[in-house]
């Protein structure tokens, strides 16, 4: 025992054997992690944290490995492997902070593959415990535990037994376990490089001493030593009267008991591991609150570590139901049911504010009210969105974490969230009276399930489902079941890379929130005491205990909603057409009771006030009916010039063999309303200086014409074609299309877009015929071109056999 003492005392300055234990730490990841299938399919899983063995793995495992190994042989079919099943899985929870010192593993005999590697290592029959000490040979068929007790603290003194066997050279990866001496606590400072030394006296029988070192085995700064009563000088020394005991040593000789509530090991490694300086191996030290505002996205909130946030919550509902079920485009089959179970919970637990139950309810009376198959998460989301803008009614949107926020952005957050969540829920239905105790639990499993991004995580949630769900048969023991399943998580995740190291995972409630929860049996093994348990949980998630600190108010979120409404209906607007939304205005700005006056009403007042100054328009009004009739104002001066080209076209018709359309009432342009609307009073003012323009103009198109030109005018809906005399000159003036143009600009017409897109030719072409008509008649055209040709060759060819005829003799 001294030559292994000396060695293990020495290995807190032996630097150089860290390499090798990380690397066994590594080898046991990637065996975890590809752990075949006949593995998976006995008794345990990888969320069991127990290294599953194959004929693959398990020669690296067994053979010359740093950690010693406790390996379970089995068969799935045997009774009492199932039964001792759950003693082991709480073995390697219960040990997992021994590791890389001691690892547990486990094989199934009863498959086919591993039936040779059970017959190399004698196995006769089952459950069979081995011990394999690190750095055990080829040829080694381990220790086997004989008569062992199906309880987890007879295997773990066992196994501390078995390490302490070792009788070749100590392995690098075990602290030191036998008990210390006062000249080795004088110079151990001197020896070792660590903050804090923790001496636990106890009597030679006892184990806490142990246990407590390999608990702290993963953690630096920190170093325990056991020492026995019956070492009289640090007894005296330190005073210690009560065994056992922890105290404090410190370099110069100065000590202090370490305060707990149960001199306990569970107590003392609690308090050992969140000692000032002590962070687990690999990880820096714990963030101070300045660290926090500079590197975070957000801005640090201070929060009570014991009091649950509505904010959390909110912002677990905002990612849970905008970022998670958006991954989904279409719900159907099983999504669908989950997700009409996880909204109806929501809608009957959640103690939320008026503003986001009142949504809540409304998403979850619409998906109740689905009969359809199949469900998208657009429609979902319209209704989420409150796009129908139902009073009082929104989920705020982004995430404002508080007690769930982490040290760094990727730390803790929405899957803190979702546990708060869920707690919440499971204390909600029991203090309203629910009436199936499954109900939030099955909401849950099934959303983490089908919606869950984690993968991994929902099937070792999956997993501890599918153990001990059917346990549940209350209301109050759902809330217990959840509890006692999120400390597993926490126990499987301690030390993991998702790990914060400002929030470590414990077992909640710590000591220090609920110190009447914990409690020890006869022998010294903690317990929790449920019935202490149960009240806090409860007192813990109420209602009445969400604080709503950094919330915003509800007139702020209905605000915001608001104004995204206002600008969705703003983008859908923009992308409209033109027309379209002219239409829409001028319906919204015309009341059906009161008729608005009509263009010719408009026509008539402007022709008051100019008088009789136009005689060359009054006779050619005479000429048509000798009713006179008002000067057209300039925004609809087009359109009389188009029916008057029209008139013309109908009582001589220029192309013969071409029925024209018949005539139509006119239809007044939309553009025409709109300028006549929002310019009328500006251009009742300028008509004055316009009336010798317009008279000038009308002038020189009464002059005769040769030919036909024509006009392409668009009408308000219909289009409509008409034709006007040609000018004189083929090409026109370009003062007056100058002149037109600038009409056309006040009207908002642009008649020579028209003219660019489609020739004069082609647009006569077009009048009164379809696409269809002008088809025909191109082919008509063709065929009747080729009987001319062969008419041609044809009497061709016979003038020239006449004339070969009269030549001859």
């Amino acid at each position: 025992m001294a030559r292994r003492g000396g060695r293990a005392t020495s290995r807190f300055s032996q630097r150089t054997c860290l390499g090798k234990v990380a690397e066994s730490a590594v080898w046991l990841s990637l065996w975890l992690l590809l752990a075949p299938s006949a593995a998976e399919a006995g008794l345990y899983t990888a969320s069991d944290q127990i290294l599953l063995l194959s004929p693959g793995n398990v020669e690296a495992a067994l053979i010359n490995s740093t950690a010693a190994m406790v390996v379970e042989f089995y068969a799935s079919w045997c009774g009492h492997c199932i039964a001792f099943s759950p003693v082991y899985k709480s073995l390697a929870r219960d040990i997992k902070e021994w590791k890389p010192a001691v690892n547990l593993a486990a094989i199934d005999c009863a498959a086919e593959d591993n039936r040779k590697v059970c017959t190399n290592y004698r196995i006769r029959g089952y459950p069979t415990i081995k011990f394999f000490h690190a750095y055990s040979k080829a040829d080694s068929a381990g220790l086997a535990f004989k008569d062992f007790s199906r309880d987890v603290r007879s295997l773990r003194h066992k196994i501390m037994d078995k390490l302490e066997s070792h009788v070749e050279a100590w392995p690098p990866a075990c602290p030191p376990l036998e008990p210390t001496s006062q000249a080795e606590i004088d110079i151990f400072f001197e020896t070792n490089n660590v903050q804090n030394l923790a001496l636990i006296f106890e009597d030679a029988k006892s184990y806490i001493g142990r246990e407590v070192t390999l608990d702290l085995l993963q953690f630096e700064n920190v170093a325990v030593r056991r020492v026995l009563n019956t070492e009289a000088g640090l007894v005296t020394k330190l005073g210690v009267t009560e065994f056992p005991s922890c105290y404090l040593y410190y370099p110069g000789g100065n000590f202090t008991r370490l305060p707990v509530n149960i001199e306990a090991r569970t107590f003392y490694s609690y308090a050992l591991q969140r000692l000032p300086g002590v962070v687990r191996s690999g990880r820096p030290p714990s963030f101070t609150t300045f660290f926090h505002i500079n590197t975070t996205e957000e801005p640090w909130r201070p929060f009570n570590k014991s009091r649950v946030y509505m904010s959390d919550l909110e912002s677990t509902l905002h990612y849970s139901l905008r970022v998670e079920l958006a991954a989904q485009p279409v719900f159907k089959g099983e999504a669908l049911r989950s997700l009409k179970k996880y909204i109806s919970v929501l809608a009957k637990y959640f103690p939320g504010r008026p503003v986001v139950m009142n949504l809540l309810k409304t998403v979850n009376s619409w998906l109740q009210n689905e009969t359809s198959g199949q469900i998208s998460y657009e429609a979902f989301k319209d209704i989420l969105e409150n796009s129908a803008q139902i009073p009082n009614a929104a989920l705020p949107e982004g995430v404002r974490w508080v007690g769930c926020q982490g040290s760094q952005p990727h730390f803790r957050r929405y899957p803190c969230g979702v546990w708060m969540l869920f707690h919440v829920l499971t204390v909600q239905a029991n203090s309203t009276g629910g009436s199936d105790p499954l109900e939030v639990l099955s909401a849950m499993r099934n959303y983490v399930q089908n919606f869950f991004g984690c993968r991994p995580c929902a099937e070792h949630f999956e997993n501890m489902v599918m153990e001990s769900l059917m346990e549940v048969n209350s209301l109050s023991s759902a809330v217990l079941w959840l509890w006692s399943r999120h400390n597993r998580v926490n126990n499987r995740l301690t030390g993991a890379l998702s790990e914060d190291p400002k929030f470590p995972k414990i077992q909640w409630p710590s000591p220090e929130m609920c110190s009447a929860c914990h409690t020890v049996k006869e022998n010294g093994e903690h317990r929790w005491n449920r019935e202490q348990v149960l009240p806090f949980l409860l007192s813990y998630f109420s209602s009445s205990s969400i604080l709503t600190d950094y919330l915003e108010s509800e007139s702020q979120i209905l605000e915001k909603q608001k104004k995204k409404h206002v600008g969705q209906q703003l983008a859908l607007l923009a992308q409209k057409p033109v027309e379209r939304r002219i239409r829409e205005a001028l319906d919204s700005s015309k009341p059906p009771p009161s008729p608005q006056p009509t263009v010719q009403e408009e026509e008539e007042e402007e022709e008051e006030e100019e008088g009789p100054q136009d005689e060359a328009v009054a006779d050619e009004e005479e000429e048509d009916g000798g009713e006179a009739k008002p000067e057209p104002t300039p925004w609809s001066k087009a359109e009389v010039e188009a029916g008057r080209g029209r008139r013309l076209v109908h009582r001589k018709p220029s192309i013969v063999g071409m029925r024209m359309r018949e005539q139509q009432e006119d239809i007044v342009d939309l553009d025409s309303f709109v300028n006549q609307h929002y310019r009328a009073k500006a251009l009742r003012l300028a008509a004055s200086s316009r009336v010798k323009q317009r008279s000038l103009q009308r002038q020189q198109e009464q002059e005769p014409r040769s030919a036909f030109e024509l006009g392409m005018e668009l009408d308000g809906g219909l289009g409509m074609v008409g034709l006007q005399p040609l000018e004189a000159d083929p090409e026109l003036d370009v003062g007056r299309q100058r002149k037109r143009l600038q009409k056309r600009e006040l009207s908002g017409r642009f008649l020579d877009r028209e003219l660019n897109h489609r020739g004069r030719w082609m647009s006569v072409l077009s009048i009164g015929f379809s696409k269809l008509d002008i088809s025909l008649c191109v082919i008509l055209y063709f065929l009747s071109s080729m009987c001319l040709l062969a008419m041609y060759l044809f009497f061709k060819n016979r003038l020239r056999l006449r004339r070969a005829k009269v030549a001859l003799p």
